[in-house]
């Protein structure tokens, strides 16, 4: 995966986090829990993207 889309990928799931958190008011407990789950989702794919993922399965294995 070129370097230009993982870029473009972040900066897009950062402005809409932002959006999600400046404009739409909700408690601030779901707010947390919502950042903690996007970075943890991005967290994930970024290991995927870079091919960390499949190289700790295969540790295990």
């Amino acid at each position: 995966m070129p370097i230009l889309t993982i870029l473009i990928v972040l900066i897009v799931v950062g402005v809409i986090l932002w959006l999600v958190n400046t404009y739409i008011p909700m408690d601030r407990k779901i707010k947390s829990i919502l950042n903690v789950v996007v970075v943890i989702v991005v967290i994930i794919w970024l290991l995927q993207a870079f091919g960390l993922l499949n190289s700790l399965k295969s540790l295990h294995t």
